[in-house]
């Protein structure tokens, strides 16, 4: 299978492994502690991965393990991993599961915006169309009504927590070269504890072991081998593209809130979920398409009047690289052959 097109599916398959987090967590919060419950989907992904990379020791051992130079994006990522998934669970418990699940794209806007100005990934006219209509939809999810003019507090903790995943999947964007192993472990097992010394301090109770287990699970599935898989795709990709593909999760956990936690459709909702979808589609095209400018130099020799020329031609142009062929043609105008330089 070739890179790009495996790199996609595992970005899809990411999105999936997340979408179901959100409904089944609102579920166990009625038993768990929000505090307690982000640290337990961290430990559950970190001991999954683990137990994970002794089964596929081969996998493990032939990848580029993290160095010191990686180590302040390492930090940035726990730290980031810690404050995240306290603000979602808190978000979740107080505001509505299907607005949390479309909100989760606000991801994507803030993970292309800090890829722009701090990392300098490009950002196409089109990735900027989709920021518009995903950041429109997701202030309408934020609203609480017309009479009220009042934001919703759950929504605002959901966009806190994408924010600051938005961050986070820059550092880790860094060291996805890396073996991926070792940095859903790290990120898994620290963040994790971090928050788990949060819920201690704020005295959040013990939950019954079953509970404790079913959190570690979903932890695994939705955090684990999501991050595992996005952090294999991010690598090929690049941290805008990848985060597109989890333009397909809200809509997934959206449908499993409806139908678990029978949540109600508000009109706001509908009007957010139309503005989202369209966003959402003009991200996905833009990982299928991508736009770039190459210069190509052309000699030419012909003869005419008895002796014999040579033209060096120069141009430049766009064109579109499709992911799923390594190969294309180009299509010259009369235009860019006017730059004509005798030799």
């Amino acid at each position: 299978m070739h890179q790009k097109p495996k790199a996609i599916l595992y970005a899809f398959l990411a999105a999936v492994f997340y979408a179901i987090n959100i409904p089944i967590s609102k579920i166990l919060l009625q038993y768990v502690g929000p505090t307690t419950m982000a640290a337990l989907l961290y430990l559950g992904a970190g001991i999954g991965i683990g137990i994970l990379s002794r089964i596929n020791k081969n996998d493990y051992v032939n990848t580029e393990p993290l160095s010191k130079k990686d180590l302040p994006y390492v930090i940035g990522m726990i730290v980031l991993d810690i404050a995240a998934p306290i603000f979602l669970m808190l978000g979740i418990r107080y505001g509505s599961s299907a607005n949390a699940s479309l909100l989760g794209n606000f991801e994507i806007v803030a993970t292309t915006l800090i890829a722009l100005f701090l990392f300098k990934e490009a950002v196409s006219s089109r990735l900027w169309m989709a920021i518009g209509f995903i950041s429109l939809a997701s202030i309408l999810l934020s609203f609480e009504g017309m009479d009220s003019f009042q934001f919703s507090y759950g929504s605002l903790l959901v966009l806190a927590a994408t924010i600051c995943w938005g961050f986070e999947n820059n550092c880790t964007r860094n060291i996805s070269s890396k073996n991926t192993y070792e940095i859903v472990i790290l990120k898994g097992i620290f963040s994790g504890l971090g928050a788990l010394v949060i819920a201690f301090l704020q005295r959040e109770m013990i939950p019954d072991i079953q509970y404790i287990l079913l959190a570690l699970l979903l932890g695994f599935v939705a955090y684990g081998l999501s991050i595992f898989l996005y952090i294999r795709a991010q690598n090929v990709l690049g941290a805008a593209k990848t985060s597109a593909y989890y333009a397909v999760a809200p809509f997934i956990g959206s449908f499993l809130s409806f139908l678990l936690l029978k949540e109600q459709l508000s009109w706001i909702y509908l009007i957010a979920l139309g503005i989202m979808i369209i966003g959402s589609i003009l991200v996905v095209v833009d990982t299928l398409v991508t736009q770039h400018e190459h210069i190509h130099t052309h000699t030419f020799i012909h003869t005419h009047d008895g002796s014999t020329h040579a033209h060096t031609i120069s141009h430049s142009h766009k064109h579109h690289h499709y992911i799923h062929d390594d190969e294309h043609t180009h299509t010259h105008s009369i235009s860019e052959l006017m730059d004509i330089n005798h030799s």
